[in-house]
């Protein structure tokens, strides 16, 4: 069977690659288990920087359609729980963690994204938490805590509430993304980047790390809670299973009545 990722090391940086191209890297559960136990193989390496990439036009598309079938909510808690267990990793990582965002990078994937230290983006691509648009909660996959601390709370509620997409050059602007490069440019540009930091004091680079997200505040886990809990009711709704039908099915605007 074909891995759904790839795991490199060279030079002192790993390289981990979604490597569903024909799925748009979409986050099948299979494809999740392998990234957390990459993420746990780089903590316990010795590599100083870790690049996060993909495969195919897209970063990463978001949680993987065929699995969003109907479960009880007993069933569905620990699996959205779980999507939040490679954002901890990355967060908890002691080294620097560089998002390489060649291609759109939506839902999962964009939680992804803004767990890393840095984001570093295409020209063009489109960057967003979407999960409103069908029927499910804005905070999903960490953004209800990352996205407010990236962005501000204004920029973030519009964001979360409309499902909005923005591109690489607005992302930049509102403080989303570090950098905007051509798409020719960009594997350099994360090289210089990580090669930059590589070269930097490990132990310092750790404990700045650790400094930064413990000034975001104590409070990730309880807002995790929160994510799973709320995206956990929403997954029950008709408005959820609405949005499904009117987006990948019949192409149309939906029509949510809030139950």
């Amino acid at each position: 069977m074909t891995s759904p990722l790839r795991l490199e090391s060279k030079d002192g940086i790993a390289t981990l690659t979604l490597a569903r191209p024909d799925h748009l890297n979409a986050l099948s559960l299979e494809l999740l288990d392998a990234v957390v136990a990459a993420l746990d193989t780089v903590r316990a390496g010795d590599d100083r920087v870790l690049v996060l990439a993909a495969e195919g036009p897209a970063f990463c598309a978001g949680a993987d359609r065929a699995e969003m079938i109907e479960r009880p909510p007993a069933e569905w808690e620990p699996i959205v729980d779980h999507y939040l267990d490679p954002v901890r990793r990355i967060a908890d990582l002691d080294i620097p963690v560089i998002a390489r965002l060649h291609g759109d990078t939506v839902g999962g994937g964009f939680g992804l994204a803004i767990a890393c230290d840095f984001r570093i983006a295409a020209e063009g691509i489109r960057l967003g938490a979407p999960f409103i648009r069908i029927g499910l909660a804005g905070c999903d996959m960490s953004a209800g805590y990352y996205l407010p601390r990236l962005v501000g709370l204004g920029v973030a509620t519009e964001l979360m509430m409309t499902g909005r997409l923005v591109r690489a050059e607005e992302a930049l602007s509102i403080g989303l993304v570090h950098r905007v490069v051509a798409p020719e440019v960009l594997d350099a540009e994360v090289d210089e980047l990580a090669g930059r930091l590589r070269d930097g004091p490990p132990i310092a680079l750790a404990f700045t790390k650790r400094a930064i997200r413990r000034s975001l505040d104590r409070d990730r886990d309880a807002e995790f809670d929160y994510e799973v809990f709320a995206q956990v009711q929403c997954i029950q709704t008709e408005d959820h299973r609405e949005g499904v039908r009117a987006f990948f099915d019949e192409k149309r605007a939906p029509t949510f009545r809030g139950r």
